[in-house]
């Protein structure tokens, strides 16, 4: 499902829910192994268009398979309020909006906050390297209310691979590993973000 003909957010939005997938990463702060905290960036050779020039934070690579979440695809700003209203929560006084995020072509309808780890609540996984994930409803409610992570990433679904198919996706040329931080994964310049980590090819597997 290539960006680019994706036509309504309000379509996509309005059946989203807050859940981490059962193959997603696990709460409670424990760090992640492998390539998750760095950043998967799309070779020159990539052949899917679905991931052309893409930026992706990993949130999880282990034995089970891997996933993690595009930072460089934009759809639009919306408020935190409209966001809760179409989960059938509480919005009474939520104020700010969140730009939202193509995340991957798996999970349509889920959503993720990567934000920084100066917020944790129940269901957060600090991943690393200043970032961490949140699939639950109060981290929409803070930001909503001023007392939530200072940097905040909204994606609809994600990308995921299953056992071993990132290692031979790597092997092939298709991808290349790079370490992250927060400056790169949530800053708004999308146009350059993608040569920005290619800039950062100094992580080897």
């Amino acid at each position: 499902m290539p960006l680019r003909r994706i036509t309504s957010i309000g379509a996509l939005v309005g059946a989203f829910a807050l859940a981490l997938p059962a193959s997603g990463p696990a709460a409670g702060g424990a760090k992640q192994q492998g390539l998750a905290g760095h950043l998967l960036v799309a070779a020159p050779r990539m052949a899917d268009p679905r991931f052309s020039r893409t930026v992706i934070f990993m949130v999880r690579h282990d034995a089970s398979g891997a996933m993690g979440i595009i930072v460089n695809r934009p759809f639009e700003d919306v408020p935190i309020a409209s966001l809760l209203d179409r989960l059938g929560l509480s919005h009474e006084g939520m104020s700010g909006s969140l730009r939202i995020h193509y995340g991957g072509p798996v999970g349509p309808g889920t959503v993720f906050v990567l934000h920084t780890p100066d917020f944790r609540g129940p269901k957060t996984t600090i991943v690393g390297n200043g970032v961490a994930v949140t699939g639950t409803a109060d981290v929409l409610r803070a930001l909503g209310s001023g007392k939530g992570p200072r940097r905040a990433l909204l994606a609809l679904s994600y990308s995921g691979w299953g056992p071993g198919q990132l290692e031979r996706e790597i092997q092939a040329g298709a991808w290349i590993a790079v370490a992250a931080d927060p400056a790169l994964v949530f800053d708004g310049d999308y146009e350059t973000k993608w040569e920005r980590a290619m800039a950062r090819r100094d992580f080897e597997l």
